[in-house]
């Protein structure tokens, strides 16, 4: 195997590994990433020193908070490619989903294209505009989880109205022909929105190479702090979209029968934010941009691949998407056969410290279709080791040889 991240070093920036050294391995990534240092002492920092609202008040301190707020879209914006004005701050990647769902002007008979495998942040929204607006859905397959090209061209129509598709799959971590998809979907006239949860912590990302309409983030998933995510759109596009929430510092001025909405981005930003977690999503970004977007996915398909070629001829393993680790990135799903997913996970747990996920992982059709009950999902990131996969190894064939032989 072959790795350039110096796991070493990272592993010292995130408290996580002072308090629990190689007691536990975290495989959990996919749900929520680790925090490093820096994101901590950001946090930490303003509630110390500068606990103000920012964008309201005028004083020194919410001066202060404006201008971290400030940096933090914009590197947001640079991570992406994009302006700093096409980026809103959302609490994460489900409400950006539900501002584009709810706010675009559909009219009944337009048809959404999503996928098959979408986590239900890309699905309820559309569940419920179709019942709402009365638009048409339709399912691109996947085989495998795999993205099915020749089958979307199929579907597509100038009925579409929006394409709107899982970028990285958080149960198989396929990725979809994203570039592929968007310029086909936009010779027909339809727009594109991607969820970009679990690409975005592994995958460059252009929006202007892309030429995507609108993209979701989840901070979380990036190093960053809970309940902070973004939308990128569009900026032509943004004045089409109404805000999902309404109330102080989105408006420039309202009367009794009126309103006077601010420019994008803040239009989409009613409320008191999460100065917070905000300020903490600046230096989550530029940490993953330091080490490199590249070099961090090749880390972990090259762990992947270790895990896997271990695995995969065991015959009570059934991994779910394609057994080549190259196109599952930092995931590895799988089941035990004759064994629940959740007593799998709970076993890994209380024998080897291995922390990861199970269950139907909020992609219930995904499951329900394939009349699968769920999964075991390993989910790697830039702390992980090949001496970690190693030691999950031996206890997933420990946990076979004695409950499932």
């Amino acid at each position: 195997m072959t790795t350039s991240m110096d796991v070493a070093r990272i592993r010292k920036d995130f408290p996580f590994y002072d308090k629990y050294g190689s007691d536990l391995i975290y495989f959990d990534s996919a749900c929520q990433t680790l925090r490093p240092i820096q994101v901590i002492d950001a946090i930490d920092e303003y509630y110390r020193e500068y606990p103000a609202c920012g964008g309201r008040s005028v004083h020194r301190l919410a001066t202060r908070v404006t201008l971290r707020l400030d940096e933090s879209r914009d590197a947001i914006s640079d991570f992406l490619n994009s302006s700093p004005d096409e980026i809103a701050f959302t609490k994460n990647a489900t409400e950006s989903i539900n501002i584009v769902a709810n706010g675009y002007p559909f009219r009944k008979g337009d048809k959404i294209l999503t996928t098959d495998i979408e986590h239900n942040s890309n699905h309820l929204p559309w569940l419920r505009v179709a019942k709402d607006k009365g638009v048409v859905r339709g399912f691109v397959p996947t085989i495998d989880g795999v993205f099915d090209i020749e089958a979307f061209k199929e579907i597509m129509s100038r009925d579409v109205r929006m394409v709107s598709l899982v970028h990285t799959s958080n149960v198989t971590g396929t990725t979809i022909p994203a570039k592929e998809v968007i310029e086909i979907a936009h010779d027909y006239g339809a727009l594109v929105m991607l969820d970009g949860s679990q690409a975005a912590p592994h995958h460059v990302v252009d929006v202007r190479e892309l030429d995507v309409d609108f993209y979701a983030l989840s901070i979380h998933k990036m190093l960053g702090p809970s309940g902070v995510g973004a939308l990128f759109a569009k900026e032509e596009l943004q004045k089409e979209l109404e805000p999902l929430i309404l109330g102080g510092g989105g408006v420039s001025l309202s009367s009794y029968d009126g309103m006077d909405l601010l420019p994008p981005p803040e239009k989409f930003e009613a409320g008191l934010m999460n100065f917070a977690g905000i300020i903490g999503s600046g230096p989550a970004i530029r940490y993953l941009m330091n080490i490199g977007m590249n070099e961090i996915d090749q880390h972990l398909t090259s762990l992947n691949r270790e895990m896997t070629k271990n695995i995969i001829d065991l015959p009570e393993i059934e991994i779910v998407g394609p057994h080549d680790p190259d196109l599952r990135g930092g995931i590895l799903s799988f089941n035990v056969r004759g064994m629940k997913s959740h007593d799998v996970a709970t076993i890994l747990d209380e024998m080897g410290g291995v922390l990861l996920r199970s269950g139907m992982h909020c992609a219930h059709p995904f499951f329900r279709s394939r009349n699968i009950e769920g999964c075991v999902r390993a989910s790697l990131y830039i702390y992980n080791s090949k001496e970690e996969c190693q030691r999950f190894v031996n206890v997933l064939k420990e946990i076979i040889e004695l409950f499932a032989r």
